[in-house]
C-alpha cells in the first residue's frame, strides 16, 4: 500500500478530475503513479505528460526513450518505475532478453542502444561534467544535438516519478518483474 493517501480515481474532481479523464481516454485506466501524483499535484502530472508528449514528438524512437527510463529506473532502484517501463519497453518490441540486458548493464547485441544505455547509466549514476569519451562515444554512435536535449528531457522526467514512487512506496499495477543481482 502506497504511503501517501491517494482518493479513488473517481472520485477526483476540478483539475486531478479533467488529467485523470485525458489519461483514461488515452490509456484506458490510471496508473497508481499518476493516480498518487494528480491527487496531490495536478499541475505537476501535467508538467510530466506534456514533457512525455514534447518526447513523442522528438527524433528519439520509442525504443530509446524507454532504454532511457529504464536504465535511469534501475539506476535509482525504483521498482515502480522498473516494472512500468520494462512492460512499455516490451510494447515498443524490446524483447525480454534486451530488457535484462539494459537493467543489468550488459550489452544487448546492439551497439547504438548499448553506447545510449552506457551514457544514460553514467549520466544517472555519477555528478559532474561528462567524460569527453562518453560525450563522444553517444555522437559516434549517431545522436545528435536534438537528441541529447531529448535525452536529457527524458532523464529528467524519470528522475521525477523515481523520487516521487520512492517517497510513496507506490503500489504496483504493472506485471512483475525479477530483480536483477
Amino acid at each position: 500500500m502506497s504511503r501517501i493517501h491517494t482518493p479513488a480515481v473517481e472520485s477526483a474532481t476540478g483539475a486531478t478530475a479533467e488529467v485523470f479523464a485525458e489519461i483514461k481516454k488515452a490509456a484506458g485506466s490510471v496508473p497508481n503513479t499518476f493516480a498518487s501524483i494528480g491527487a496531490h499535484g495536478p499541475a505537476a502530472l501535467r508538467a510530466v505528460l506534456a514533457a512525455d508528449g514534447v518526447l513523442s514528438k522528438g527524433s528519439l524512437s520509442k525504443q530509446d526513450q524507454e532504454t532511457i527510463k529504464l536504465v535511469v529506473s534501475e539506476v535509482a532502484g525504483c521498482d515502480y518505475c522498473i516494472a512500468a517501463h520494462s512492460l512499455l519497453g516490451k510494447l515498443t518490441g524490446l524483447s525480454a532478453d534486451t530488457l535484462v540486458q539494459l537493467r543489468a548493464g550488459r550489452p544487448t547485441g546492439d551497439a547504438r542502444r548499448d553506447t545510449l544505455a552506457a551514457f544514460v547509466r553514467t549520466l544517472a549514476s555519477t555528478s559532474g561534467t561528462l567524460p569527453s569519451e562518453q560525450f563522444d562515444a553517444v555522437k559516434a554512435a549517431g545522436y545528435t544535438d536534438q537528441q541529447l536535449v531529448e535525452i536529457s528531457l527524458a532523464i529528467a522526467v524519470t528522475v521525477f516519478t523515481n523520487v516521487f514512487n520512492r517517497i510513496n512506496d507506490t503500489a504496483i499495477d504493472f506485471p512483475s518483474v525479477p530483480t536483477i543481482g
